[in-house]
């Protein structure tokens, strides 16, 4: 007992109280080499854009891009949920290893899924000569202080051509529109590098320099060195079957595969992307995104609109707010509401927040769906926009691995404004008093009481602590 309570008071004080202190101001080193400047562009980029908006398309890129694969696919992602779309996803990667595709998969150390019952998939990808896994700060029982910093990036490049990134996590709730018990819609680009020969000029060499270095970094390691024989076993039998399960599909969801997209004219022109992130380090990091994302507000005249599945700043966030020249009621947030919200963890401590936003006449609106909103997603002056896995709150800035694109395109922000409209649609303006201000087309979304008294009452524990939120 002994053991167990100093261990609990050891855990608590290194894992949870140490995060509360010393939250790093961004060096002048980073302040001299990465001006807001860099954002702007004076014409055409090679770099050019889609927006991955609609669930079932977002998925369908995905498969043909991997289909497609001539050299190689680098895969890095917070989380796998298990079904269809993993099986699916999975079943690709296998598929273009055994091309010859080179593959190195690049997964958070305590939310890669890929175990209980996918852990012979685990097996399965380990086990293919062509493919590289790797898990970032795997769980150390022994070393609490890494518990906390996170792998949230969600990216995937393919023969350094392609390139998606945004806030979607593989599983069927962010790629199925019907069925799922918690739906959830989210938001990629597709970057194109139309002169794949000049990489130098294109932001995907920034994505792409940012997973090395990641990828070698002492805190990311494979989660074995060598399968047992029985391993081995498993990884052949998972193999077996998520080529049968992909064999399975092509037969009777054909639309799915083989399709011939002209991705360049679908696309938009963009004068510039560049590539934001944050250190790769543990304990509280030294805020880069959250820096850069708020020098582009502080450029911001006349609109700025933020998409966040929730809104946390906490005091060691706000300084980074000051010198706004955007007046208050120019800035709109969409979030979601109690009834869409489906973390109720972060939900509770958004709720402390939304006061303080109203009341500095700050546009609040909340979606009202029985899905939730889970995109990240910034609008400077409908010219430049900011789309990646950062979420709003202390976490996304002192501790998880974040990134972002910055995209210089006014067409591509006109389509991503359009996309949105149907958020704000079905969204309500929070008044004054945090009700609701009337819309006679548009109803408060359901919740149950205990949901409400649920949340209410964990706030009360969670604002101990949402500098981990």
């Amino acid at each position: 007992m002994i053991i167990v309570i100093f261990y609990l008071l050891y855990s608590v004080i290194f894992a949870i109280v140490i995060f509360k202190f010393n939250h790093p101001q961004v060096s002048n080193d980073y302040k001299e080499q990465h001006k807001v400047e860099r954002f702007y562009g004076k014409e055409e980029s090679q770099d050019r854009v889609i927006l991955l908006e609609e669930k079932t398309f977002a998925g369908y890129a995905r498969v043909n891009l991997m289909e497609n694969a001539q050299e190689s696919i680098d895969v890095a992602y917070y989380a796998i949920h298990k079904g269809y779309i993993t099986d699916l996803i999975l079943g690709m990667i296998l598929d273009a290893a055994d091309r010859g595709v080179k593959v190195r998969i690049l997964l958070d150390g305590f939310s890669h899924g890929l175990r209980f019952s996918l852990k012979d998939d685990q097996y399965a990808l380990i086990n293919h000569p062509n493919v590289e896994l790797k898990f970032y700060e795997p769980l150390n029982v022994l070393k609490p202080w890494t518990w906390n910093n996170r792998f949230h990036d969600k990216l995937l490049i393919i023969d350094h051509k392609y390139a998606v990134i945004g806030g979607r996590n593989i599983g069927n709730r962010y790629f199925v529109q019907e069925g799922e018990k918690n739906p959830t819609n989210d938001r990629d680009v597709l970057i194109i590098n139309t002169e794949p020969e000049t990489a130098e000029g294109s932001v995907l060499k920034q994505m792409e320099s940012y997973f090395d270095e990641v990828w070698n970094n002492p805190i990311v390691m494979p989660p074995y060195n060598k399968l047992s024989s029985r391993q081995q076993a498993k990884a052949k039998e998972a193999n077996k079957q998520l080529k049968q399960k992909l064999d399975d599909l092509r037969n009777t969801d054909k639309k799915i595969f083989n399709n011939y997209y002209d991705w360049v004219s679908m696309s938009l022109p963009a004068k510039k992307i560049t590539f934001i992130h944050n250190p790769i380090q543990r304990f509280n990091k030294e805020p880069w995104v959250w820096y850069d994302l708020t020098n582009l507000m502080k450029k911001t005249k006349n609109s700025l609109v933020i998409q966040s599945p929730y809104v946390i700043p906490t005091k060691p966030m706000l300084p980074y707010l000051n010198n706004l020249q955007i007046p208050a009621d120019k800035i709109t947030v969409l979030t979601n509401s109690l009834a869409s919200t489906a973390n109720v963890m972060a939900y509770s401590g958004h709720i402390k927040h939304i006061n303080a936003m109203v009341t500095k006449n700050v546009n609040v609106y909340e979606y009202q769906g029985t899905d939730s909103i889970h995109a990240k997603t910034f609008i400077f002056d409908d010219q430049v926009s900011a789309i990646g896995a950062f979420n709003m709150d202390s976490r996304s800035t002192f501790l998880n691995t974040e990134s972002m694109v910055i995209i210089d395109s006014p067409e591509f922000t006109e389509k991503l404004k359009t996309e949105m409209n149907h958020y704000f649609k079905h969204s309500l303006k929070v008044a004054r008093d945090q009700s609701y201000e009337k819309n006679p087309d548009l109803k408060p979304g359901k919740v149950s009481w205990i949901k409400t008294y649920g949340v209410k009452g964990l706030s009360y524990i969670t604002g101990l602590f949402q500098h981990l939120l």
